[in-house]
């Protein structure tokens, strides 16, 4: 598998990184970065962007 890894900085709430961080603990994985992009491969390979991105569930949980 290539490994084309590039640093990109995003805006996250600390509650978002803390559970990138457990899940990373509790499956062994790196580190929170692993985490994030394991859940973007499931979302670019399996998801279905449509429900991922309806506006019911493109919600924020910290807005209000």
């Amino acid at each position: 598998m290539p490994m084309n890894k590039v640093s990109q900085a995003f805006e996250i709430e600390q509650a978002q990184l803390d559970w990138l961080g457990q899940v990373a603990e509790q499956y062994g994985l790196a580190d929170e970065a692993k985490s994030l992009r394991v859940l973007l491969d499931f979302a670019i390979q399996d998801a279905d962007n449509d429900l991922i991105f309806a506006p019911q569930n493109a919600r924020c949980r910290f807005c209000g």
